[in-house]
């Protein structure tokens, strides 16, 4: 009987840019969200990831229904896929910061009043000390931001209350005042100030979960009077500050907005601002950034730049 000769086993090999796609479809759990982040066309994505299952011998995706999940053999790739992207970013970023170069990309999220109302109007001083560094913003609710710092999305993030995630390092920028917004020929809008019954027998309307504004108002309104935000007579919820104000404009409800929010109605004469008597709702913005991460020359330009705005306490 003769003996099997062992077969060799075919070379594995691969490059960054194949694990870069790789791991961008494992995060996303999707071809096509992949291929959307990655600003490529999703044939080409899915033949990355093909040729490198066939550099590896082994198939590393499954496909669950519309969700996309890696096999053992991909969770082990993905592993090291991360380790790996990491290094050459670190290496990237040291020879950057060895040469003294300031291009490049920035990539910045803002809570919707900073990323709305107040970064807009930094970004040219930053552009002036920084004019080959590009600045890419992207707008959404507190928690969002602070997930997409955590998961590596963006580097920095501007948020309207100071994080409890471990991992997330906070700086205070800004302060801001909410006031009670109302329509100019609304009841109340002759007086200054306002009582909290008054409040709790108005219309109101809402920003959605996840808002730093609402996170505040429900804070302070529960350390007042032990109610919570669905106490009041809630007639809408929406999604961005710019639609809360055309909610009071149109006469739909009164609402708790930013005083950055509400600076141009209030110059145009479109809306009232009101305090509400008893009841301190002023906040402050909070600069956040990940503490496990190394930050580029850009974030680092840009994380300076935004310290040296902050108010003094």
């Amino acid at each position: 009987m003769k003996k099997g000769r062992n077969r060799p086993h075919a070379q594995i090999d691969f490059d960054l840019r194949h694990l870069e796609v790789f791991k961008k479809v494992v995060e996303s759990r999707s071809f096509s969200k992949a291929a959307k982040a990655l600003k490529m066309a999703q044939p080409s994505v899915s033949e990355r990831v093909s040729n490198l299952e066939k550099m590896v011998g082994m198939r590393l995706l499954d496909r669950l229904g519309r969700n996309v999940v890696p096999t053992k053999a991909g969770e082990l790739v993905f592993k090291h896929a991360v380790t790996l992207l990491q290094m050459k970013r670190a290496a990237c970023m040291e020879i950057q910061a060895f040469l003294g170069l300031k291009q490049g990309e920035v990539h910045i999220g803002g809570s919707t009043i900073p990323g709305e109302y107040v970064l807009p109007k930094l970004f040219r001083s930053f552009r002036e000390k920084f004019p080959f560094v590009s600045v890419r913003l992207a707008i959404a609710n507190s928690h969002e931001i602070q997930d997409r710092v955590l998961h590596g999305e963006m580097e920095l993030g501007v948020v309207g209350f100071k994080p409890s995630a471990s991992n997330l390092d906070s700086y205070g920028l800004w302060k801001d005042d909410l006031l009670l917004a109302v329509p100019t020929d609304h009841p109340l809008s002759a007086k200054s100030c306002v009582d909290l019954d008054e409040l709790f027998e108005e219309p109101f309307v809402l920003r959605e979960k996840g808002s730093g504004t609402l996170k505040i108002i429900e804070e302070r309104l529960k350390a007042r009077t032990g109610k919570g935000i669905e106490s009041l007579r809630i007639a809408a919820k929406v999604g961005t500050s710019s639609a809360v104000k055309e909610c009071v404009k149109a006469g739909v409800g009164v609402s708790i907005l930013s005083s950055e929010a509400l600076e141009t109605e209030l110059e145009m004469g479109l809306l009232r601002a009101l305090r509400i008597r008893d009841l301190p709702l002023s906040r402050t913005f909070y600069l956040v950034r990940d503490k496990r991460r190394t930050a580029s020359p850009q974030c680092q330009a840009m994380f300076d730049f935004l310290l040296s705005t902050a108010e003094e306490e």
